[in-house]
C-alpha cells in the first residue's frame, strides 16, 4: 500500500503531544468552591473510566481520518502510451474516375478507391504508435479524421469514404492546403502528407503548387501517389436500360505537377498500376519514415480512502452519542 499524500502522516506525530497537552490542561471545572474542604473527602478519586474511554475514541478516530486525507492506495498495474513523434495526413480522391476498376482485391477486379482504403488500413496497422488524420476530397476538400492516435477511430471513418459524397471533381491542391492545415500548429519530429489521386487539378482556389510551397516552409514532407493503371482503364456506367456496363476511360494522371510537389517537399512520387505496386508504395513509406518510440508508463491505483474514513467518521460519531448520552457529563 502506498499514500498519494504521504507528509499528511506527519500530523500523526502531532496527536500524543495533543493529547498530553490536553491532559495537563485539564477542562473548565463544572462548578467553583470557596474552599477545596469542601470537596475534601473526593480529591483522591482516580480520573473516570468512561472519560478516559471517550478520549481515546476521539483521539483513534482523528488517527484514521488523517491517514484517509493522505489518500491510501493499492497498485493494481500498469498501463502506457507510446508516441513516435510522427505525424502523418492521408489525402484520399473521392472523384468519380476513382469508380474504375483497373485493380484487383481478393483475385477479383475492384474499383481504386477499395483498394485504396484496403491498403491504407494495413498501413495504419503498422504505424500503432503515430498520429494518423484523414482528408478526403473531390471538387473540395474536407477533414475526415483529425490526427488521432485512436486508429480503430480512424478505420470507422475510413470505411465511411464513398464515391458521391462530395462534388465529383478533383481539387488537389485543395486537399493539399487541408491536409497542411492539420499539420501546421502541431509539434512533432516529422510531419507527413501521402496524397492519393488519380486525375488532374480541376477545381478549388489553390494551385497545387502553390500549396507545395506552404508545405515546403512548414517543413511538411509530401508523398504524392498516382493511382491507375496506364492507358485506358474499365468503368461501370448504367446505360439507358438501367444495365451496368464498362467504358473504356482514358487515365489522366498529372505526374509532372505530382513529381514537382513532391520534390518541393523532400517527399517522392510514386506511380501505383495494380494493387501489389499500392502495396510496396506504403511498405516503402513505412520504411522511410521510422523513427525512436518514446512511451509514457502510467501506475493504475485503487484507493482505499473509505477503509479509514468511513471507521474514523463512526468512531467520532460514537464519541459524540455517548458524551451527550450515556456518559453525559455535567455543564
Amino acid at each position: 500500500m502506498s499514500f498519494a499524500h504521504p507528509w499528511l502522516l506527519l500530523l500523526l506525530l502531532a496527536l500524543p503531544l495533543a493529547a498530553w497537552l490536553q491532559g495537563r490542561s485539564g477542562q473548565q471545572p463544572a462548578f467553583l468552591y470557596s474552599s477545596l474542604q469542601l470537596v475534601k473527602g473526593i480529591t483522591s478519586l482516580s480520573r473516570s473510566r468512561s472519560g478516559s474511554l471517550l478520549a481515546k475514541l476521539r483521539w483513534l478516530a482523528l488517527a484514521l481520518l488523517i491517514v484517509a486525507l493522505a489518500r491510501p492506495r493499492t497498485e493494481e498495474g500498469h498501463s502506457s502510451i507510446s508516441a513516435s513523434g510522427v505525424d502523418i495526413v492521408v489525402a484520399v480522391d473521392l472523384s468519380g474516375s476513382m469508380q474504375s476498376e483497373d485493380f484487383e482485391l481478393g483475385g477479383r477486379s475492384a474499383n481504386r478507391l477499395a483498394v485504396a482504403k484496403d491498403v491504407l488500413r494495413k498501413f495504419v496497422d503498422k504505424r500503432t504508435n503515430d498520429r494518423i488524420g484523414l482528408v478526403a476530397f473531390a471538387g473540395r476538400a474536407y477533414t475526415a479524421a483529425p490526427l488521432t492516435l485512436d486508429h480503430e477511430f480512424l478505420r470507422q471513418n475510413l470505411d465511411r469514404l464513398e464515391i458521391g459524397m462530395i462534388e465529383d471533381s478533383t481539387a488537389i491542391g485543395s486537399a493539399l492546403s487541408a491536409a497542411i492545415n492539420r499539420l501546421r500548429d502541431v509539434r512533432s519530429k516529422s510531419k507527413i502528407v501521402i496524397l492519393m489521386t488519380d486525375g488532374q487539378n480541376n477545381a478549388g482556389a489553390i494551385q497545387p503548387l502553390t500549396a507545395a510551397e506552404a508545405a515546403q516552409a512548414l517543413g511538411i514532407k509530401v508523398y504524392t501517389i498516382g493511382v491507375g493503371r496506364r492507358g485506358y482503364a474499365p468503368m461501370p456506367v448504367v446505360n439507358a436500360f438501367g444495365q451496368r456496363v464498362y467504358q473504356q476511360v482514358k487515365v489522366d494522371i498529372d505526374e509532372d505537377t505530382l513529381t514537382k510537389i513532391a520534390e518541393k517537399t523532400r517527399g517522392k512520387y510514386f506511380r501505383a498500376d495494380s494493387t501489389s505496386t499500392l502495396r510496396s508504395i506504403y511498405d516503402e513509406i513505412d520504411r522511410m519514415e521510422k523513427t525512436e518510440v518514446k512511451a509514457k508508463k502510467y501506475s493504475i491505483y485503487e484507493e482505499k480512502f473509505e477503509w479509514f474514513a468511513v471507521p474514523g467518521l463512526f468512531l467520532l460519531l460514537l464519541e459524540i452519542i455517548l458524551t451527550h448520552t450515556v456518559w453525559r457529563k455535567l455543564p
